[in-house]
């Protein structure tokens, strides 16, 4: 994780005007610990950061792809991929054919 991490958390949660209390509860932790987090002393959990995006109100792969730029790019790649393969063969000719047009 980037160096900003806890401090992208900590944004999150003034943004949402919430305490290191409310958050510490919402996620059956310490004060401490949520502060440890937002001063880059201790990392979160996969566990507590799927439930820290759900109280954030965006998906995991949102808060990930915001901490962590370089996710960004293989969540964004693998959403692409699989609205891909939810399309008949024709409408694959036609994405392709419009890929194609935007690549120009």
């Amino acid at each position: 994780m980037n160096e900003n991490y806890g401090e992208q958390i900590k944004n999150y949660r003034i943004n949402l005007g919430m305490t290191q209390n409310q958050v510490a509860k919402e996620l059956d932790v310490t004060p401490g610990y949520i502060s440890n987090v937002e001063n880059g002393r201790t990392a979160m959990s996969l566990k507590l950061l799927i439930y820290y995006s759900k109280l954030m109100g965006i998906t995991l792969d949102e808060l990930v792809g915001k901490l962590e730029p370089e996710y960004q790019k293989s969540a964004i790649d693998n959403a692409l991929w699989d609205a891909i393969k939810t399309l008949d063969d024709e409408q694959k000719e036609k994405l392709l054919t419009t890929i194609k047009i935007w690549q120009k």
